[in-house]
């Protein structure tokens, strides 16, 4: 399969979206042996605000570049390499904007990668192991949460939440939108019920609860999809 620039894919953010991860076709990147499932871009051809699945065969790399508004990215299998050292599986980065690296994986890795959706002035660099992480728990039992991005006089929250089987989390309001990555298990939003491997973007102004007959857990970030928050 050649390479190919992608179009504009669930790029209206007041829209709700569901994505089955595993049943998307591979497509290739502009490096080779680097392949993309995409989830949402808006219409900025290679250079987008995006959110992807990337897997790195063996041995492959990616040339360097910059990212001018920001890049984040969660590890979910192998290991994921930069210049700023190794990231193995369960590590949370944040790139701010204008920063710039050259990738690569020795073996292979498989990451779920947000680009150009951070704030100019954002924090600066990130990384977090979060397999050492304590969870932390919640009011709601059978519930809890790892934060792993809570910046002081901003919405956005980022973080791995942990469901035990048969857990309920009561309805809770959306107002700045949100969106989850099911790692582990399956969790119903009130409107389907979602398997590992499936992505979620809930508007803002949308409110739902949580519930899990098998435990399960996400990766889930909200309070970045308001008006106020939303970078285009």
């Amino acid at each position: 399969m050649d390479y190919h620039t992608p179009g504009p894919l669930n790029a209206d953010m007041s829209a709700r979206a569901v994505v089955d991860t595993h049943a998307l076709a591979w497509v290739p990147s502009p490096s080779g042996g680097v392949e993309r499932r995409m989830l949402d871009r808006d219409d900025g051809g290679e250079v987008a605000r995006a959110t992807s699945i990337v897997r790195y065969a063996a041995g492959s790399r990616f040339p360097r570049h910059e990212h001018a508004l920001g890049e984040e990215y969660f590890v979910l299998d192998g290991t994921f390499s930069d210049e700023d050292g190794d990231s193995p599986a369960g590590t949370y980065v944040r790139n701010p904007p204008g920063s710039g690296h050259a990738p690569f994986t020795r073996a292979r890795c498989t990451i779920f990668v947000k680009l150009r959706q951070m704030r100019p002035s954002d924090e600066p660099h990130l990384r977090i192991d979060t397999n050492r992480l304590p969870w932390q728990a919640t009011d709601t039992p059978g519930y809890r949460r790892r934060p792993l991005f809570e910046p002081d006089g901003w919405p956005e929250r980022v973080s791995l939440e942990h469901l035990s089987p048969g857990t309920v989390v009561p309805a809770y309001p959306c107002p700045a939108g949100e969106e989850f990555l099911v790692l582990e298990g399956s969790v119903s939003d009130g409107l389907d019920t979602h398997a590992a491997g499936v992505w979620v973007r809930n508007p803002a102004g949308s409110s739902h609860g949580l519930t899990s007959e098998t435990g399960c857990t996400l990766w889930v970030k909200r309070g970045h999809l308001g008006p106020a928050t939303r970078t285009t």
